[in-house]
């Protein structure tokens, strides 16, 4: 019984004098790496130890593309209205409105203009944490703006996606961002505007149907899961078991949909490189 218990001598620290360290100071990875966010940050959210890519948002890849992390976001205020008057378990403009309390943004992309390198350009990013990055009518129509606003300025078009899909709640207002997007797209092209398009972790639905691998050049993060429809759907659909790392950015650069895989330290400087030489 002796094991059970602990003598006041062989107590090294008092509990009232341990100090728990503050949350958030340290980062674990799926495969068990431990990081301190502080390098993590540095690395630009890249863990060194097996290179596992952490989930960013608009704020965190504009700070990691943006000299400086300078840049000046257009249609800032731009919201979804509630065309389809989706009363589910919740309204839809309730939850438009909690969501934005929650994640401090609009919705679900964001558009800045600034410089890489010193070229002028126009990045848009999309949060997944707004309805799961879903593409809805602000979207497309923040998309739309950006390209008409880089064929006026001749500037290069940079669309980091990060989605679930289209956004169910604006139904067919929705599937129809698909179709506007590609022909504001086709006008890029007709221009001689280089498109580079980022595909991250995870790109799906809707939204890799359209303009996510329109890109003149389109880029992948390592590992990013990159589909239409989930593997468990696809399999139930065809009956048969899917390849091995199926929808992955590596599967699909093997197959030709994807030019190049980047990790994220390096997307910077391969984003200027290629538009550079495309301009």
């Amino acid at each position: 019984m002796a094991w059970f218990l602990r003598k006041k001598k062989n107590i090294i620290t008092s509990i009232n004098e341990r100090k728990d360290l503050p949350k958030g100071i340290w980062y674990r990875t799926p495969s068990g790496k431990i990081i301190d966010t502080e390098e993590l940050k540095k690395n630009a959210y890249v863990s060194p130890e097996d290179g596992y890519h952490v989930r960013i948002h608009s704020k965190e890849y504009f700070e990691i593309l943006f000299d400086h992390g300078k840049f000046l976001e257009m249609n800032i205020k731009m919201m979804s209205k509630d065309p389809m008057e989706w009363e589910d378990y919740k309204k839809y403009t309730d939850r438009i409105q909690e969501t934005r309390k929650k994640t401090n943004l609009y919705d679900a992309i964001r558009t800045g203009i600034g410089k890489i390198k010193t070229i002028n350009v126009v990045i848009s990013c999309m949060d997944f944490s707004f309805i799961g990055g879903s593409m809805g009518s602000v979207v497309g129509e923040k998309i739309s703006r950006a390209i008409k606003y880089c064929i006026e300025k001749k500037y290069p078009y940079i669309l980091i996606s990060k989605s679930g899909g289209a956004r169910i709640m604006e139904s067919s207002f929705s599937l129809m961002q698909m179709a506007k997007t590609i022909a504001r797209l086709t006008q890029l092209r007709d221009a001689k505007i280089p498109y580079v398009s980022v595909l991250t972790d995870p790109t799906t639905g809707g939204v890799t149907a359209s303009y996510s691998l329109l890109g003149d050049i389109n880029i992948a993060e390592p590992g990013a899961l990159i589909g239409f429809a989930g593997p468990r759907v696809i399999r139930e659909t065809i009956g048969k078991d899917l390849p091995e790392g199926f929808q992955t950015a590596e599967f699909l650069m093997d197959h030709g949909f994807i030019d190049l895989i980047s990790p994220r330290t390096e997307l910077k400087k391969n984003i200027y490189n290629l538009v550079s030489m495309m301009m």
